[in-house]
């Protein structure tokens, strides 16, 4: 059976607070591994179609320059030789957004842009997955890592890849050189419902605990282990008031 590797569909966002993220689904194994990219108060990346994560540390070290997004792609895809079989979109900390989509790749395929926002896929059900993806992103009243899911959702309930499901991925990244959240879903019949779910099961502990690391901020972090339940304990009240507020 005639198997073509690397097609999927992005959104990446930078929120009002700076957290800049990405989700990314795909019918490709483990397509977090290789796709999305995230360097905090730098920039947010996906490297789609046939994949090259060659990309990914140039670009956001000339973010982190400040040179501008679209330059960035523009000079990076002119580089590579197999350019016409790439799809690279990427913002940074000031929203500046750059994109591109090989003349190669496997319809439908494009890229759009909102404030604070790109979307980008390649071999979906067509033009109302980008679309759909976008419109919820900049609909939804949601804290930023569920408002990426949300859309990454809509875009599968308006076709999503046109050859199934298979793996779906958040990445994260708020002050810290690490991941706030880094979610991966690799091998799933639904991988955007299994990724919900990591989701939410990320904020019973894991959520409020990252909080409570090592910073710039605060270099010890907490290690007082009842300072720490603490925390978590505060995480998950503000959480469930939130929820009954909204019903």
């Amino acid at each position: 059976m005639r198997r073509i590797a690397g097609m999927t569909w992005s959104i990446l966002a930078r929120d009002s607070d700076g957290s800049l993220g990405v989700a990314v689904a795909s019918r490709f194994f483990a397509v977090g591994a290789l796709c999305p990219h995230v360097r905090a108060g730098v920039g947010a990346l996906s490297t789609q179609a046939l994949c090259n994560p060659l990309y990914a540390a140039p670009a956001l070290d000339a973010m982190a320059r400040g040179e501008d997004p679209a330059s960035i792609v523009a000079r990076l895809t002119a580089a590579d030789e197999g350019r016409d079989h790439r799809q690279l979109h990427m913002i940074d900390a000031r929203g500046r957004i750059g994109a591109y989509t090989g003349r190669s790749c496997i319809a439908w395929c494009g890229h759009s842009a909102g404030e604070d926002f790109s979307v980008a896929g390649n071999m979906l059900a067509g033009p109302g997955v980008i679309a759909a993806t976008a419109k919820t992103y900049s609909a939804a009243s949601l804290p930023f890592a569920e408002r990426l899911i949300a859309a990454l959702a809509a875009g599968e309930s308006a076709g999503g890849d046109k050859r199934g499901k298979q793996a779906a991925a958040l990445l994260v990244a708020t002050t810290e050189a690490y991941p706030t959240l880094d979610l991966r879903v690799d091998d799933h019949p639904e991988p955007i419902l299994e990724l919900k779910r990591l989701y939410e099961k990320s904020t019973e502990r894991f959520q409020p605990f990252v909080s409570c690391l090592p910073s710039q901020r605060r270099p010890a972090g907490i290690v007082d282990r009842a300072i720490i339940e603490a925390e978590i304990e505060r995480f998950q009240r503000a959480r469930r008031n939130h929820s009954g507020g909204e019903q």
